[in-house]
C-alpha cells in the first residue's frame, strides 16, 4: 500500500516527528535510497527545531506594535464592534501546524503566521495589550470550518484555508493574505540559487505524480527532472548533490525547513495556492472589515514583519511581497 501525504497532511507533521517514520510505518512502497554517504532528510529534526523555534517575545513585539482602529472605525462597523464588545477574537483554526499555528506545550502559547495574522486583527479591533488573551481558538477541519462561521461559532477562520469559488458559496473571504504553492529548496549553503528562475537547465527533483511536474515543465526551461515516492528521498536528492533543488508545495518544503537544518526555501511561490480569511457570508461589514485591516499591515510592514518572524525563519525571502486584495475567483 502506497500513502501519500496532503499538503496540509505534511505541513501538520510536528516538529519533532519525521515524515519519513510515519511513511516508513504506513507504506509498502519504497523509495529511491539515498546516496553513500548522504544524510537522511529527517536527521537532526528535534535539534534543529529547537534552534529555529518562534521568538515569543519578538513574536509578541510585533503584535503589540501592530496598528489599532480608531473608535470611529470600530463604532461604524457593526461586525468589529461586536468584537471589541466581546474583548475577544474567535479564531477557527488548529494549534499543530508548525510554522503557520503551533502551540508550545510548555508554555500553552500559539503562534505562527495565520496566528499572529488573527493577532494583529484583534489587536487592531480591541487594543488588548495582552497578546496570550487576544484570540480565542476553536478548533477547525476541514468539515466544521464554513458551518462553524456560518453559525457563527466563530468570528473568523484563519487556517492556510485556500480561497476557492466552491467555498466562497458558503462563506465570504477577505485578503487573500498569503499565497503559497510551488516553492523552491535548496542547501542551505547554497547561495547562488534565488529562485525558480535560477533553476533553467538544471538538474531538480520532485515527489512522483506531484502538481510540482506541472509547474516545472510550464515556468523551468530544459530542467532535467528525477522523481522520488516520498518526500524525505527528495531531500537527500538535493543534500547529496544528486539535484540541486527540490520543487514542490512550499508549505511541505518549509516543514523540511523546521525539520532540518541543512536544507532552505529560497524565493517566493511560482504558482498560486491563496490564503484567505473566512466570515460568515451574510456578513458583508465582516469582509470589509478584514480587508481594510489587511491593506493597512500590507502597507505599514506589519506583514513583513510577521512573515520575517514565522515564515521567513525558515525560508531565504529578503523582501517578501503580500497578495493584491481580491486579486482572486472567491475573494
Amino acid at each position: 500500500m502506497t500513502v501519500q501525504f496532503t499538503r496540509r497532511g505534511l505541513l501538520y507533521v510536528t516538529a519533532g516527528v519525521g515524515a519519513a517514520g510515519a511513511l516508513a510505518a504506513c507504506s509498502g512502497t519504497a523509495a529511491a535510497p539515498p546516496a553513500p554517504g548522504a544524510a537522511s532528510g529527517s536527521a537532526g529534526s528535534a535539534a534543529s527545531a529547537a534552534a529555529k523555534k518562534i521568538d515569543q517575545a519578538a513574536y509578541d513585539a510585533i503584535i503589540l506594535a501592530g496598528p489599532v482602529a480608531d473608535d470611529a472605525a470600530v463604532s461604524a462597523n457593526a461586525w468589529a464592534k461586536k468584537v471589541k464588545a466581546a474583548g475577544v477574537l474567535k479564531r477557527g483554526g488548529t494549534d499543530t501546524g508548525p510554522i503557520f499555528s503551533l502551540k508550545d506545550p510548555m508554555t500553552g502559547r500559539i503562534a505562527g503566521f495565520d496566528a499572529g495574522i488573527a493577532d494583529l486583527l484583534a489587536h487592531y479591533i480591541t487594543g488588548g495589550k495582552d497578546v496570550s488573551k487576544l484570540v480565542a481558538l476553536s478548533q477547525t477541519t476541514v468539515d466544521t470550518r464554513e458551518t462553524m462561521l456560518q453559525n457563527n461559532t466563530v468570528d473568523v477562520v484563519v487556517a492556510t484555508y485556500t480561497i476557492t469559488p466552491k467555498r466562497a458559496e458558503k462563506i465570504a473571504f477577505a485578503g487573500p493574505y498569503y499565497s503559497s504553492g510551488a516553492s523552491v529548496q535548496v542547501k542551505a549553503s547554497d547561495t547562488t540559487i534565488k529562485s525558480y528562475k535560477d533553476l533553467a537547465g538544471k538538474k531538480v527533483v520532485t515527489e512522483t505524480n506531484s502538481t510540482a511536474l506541472t509547474a516545472i515543465k510550464d515556468n523551468i526551461p530544459n530542467a532535467e527532472v528525477i522523481t522520488f515516492t516520498e518526500n524525505d528521498a527528495c531531500v537527500a536528492a538535493v543534500e547529496d548533490g544528486r539535484a540541486v533543488a527540490y520543487v514542490l508545495d512550499e508549505s511541505i518544503l518549509l516543514s523540511n525547513a523546521l525539520k532540518n537544518p541543512k536544507v532552505k526555501v529560497v524565493g517566493q511561490p511560482f504558482t498560486v495556492d491563496p490564503y484567505g480569511v473566512g466570515v460568515n457570508k451574510d456578513d458583508a461589514a465582516a469582509k470589509a472589515f478584514v480587508n481594510g485591516f489587511l491593506q493597512k499591515i500590507f502597507d505599514s510592514g506589519d506583514w513583513a514583519k510577521l512573515f520575517k518572524a514565522t515564515i521567513g525563519l525558515y525560508s531565504d525571502v529578503p523582501n517578501p511581497t503580500p497578495p493584491k486584495i481580491g486579486s482572486v475567483a472567491g475573494s
